[in-house]
């Protein structure tokens, strides 16, 4: 098992049984989930969620992430703050195949209570099997890059 057929799921606990589904999906297609959990639907913070996939990303240990919570917005947000990563929040299939093909994005974000289950696996893979484009795009990714440093 290499890095490259990891992708690391987690959540807050409005998205535990999406997240399941999405890691279940994602085995079946031969990738390895990586599912950090939560495990119980007791309250808990999405930024520790987020942070804890973001760091899987940007060490190396994963390929990519998904990470859910009730709109997909914090936990976005709580990832992007971790260098390295390009996390976009999606709910239908062309954003999430623009953020790899554009952003080079490395995490996708899913919101629990705006997509259901069948529309949240098809965004997984449209952002799953889009490739980066490179290009024009690689010099915004450098930019991007450069606000971090």
């Amino acid at each position: 098992m290499t890095a490259g057929d990891r992708i690391v799921l987690s959540s807050d606990h409005t998205a535990i049984p999406l997240r399941l589904a999405i890691a279940a999906h994602i085995a079946a297609r031969g990738w390895v989930a990586v599912d950090i959990g939560p495990t119980t639907a007791e309250s808990t913070h999405y930024p520790e969620h987020g942070e804890a996939a973001a760091r899987l990303v940007a060490s190396g240990d994963c390929r990519f992430g998904v990470v859910l919570c009730g709109t997909g917005q914090g936990i976005m947000m709580a990832a992007n703050k971790v260098k390295g990563i390009r996390c976009g929040v999606c709910g239908d299939t062309f954003s999430a195949r623009m953020i790899r093909q554009h952003n080079d994005a490395n995490m996708l974000s899913i919101g629990a209570r705006v997509v259901g289950e069948g529309l949240a696996l098809d965004i997984v893979d449209a952002f799953l099997t889009a490739q980066f484009e490179g290009g024009r795009h690689a010099t915004r990714v450098e930019m991007i890059g450069a606000l971090e440093r």
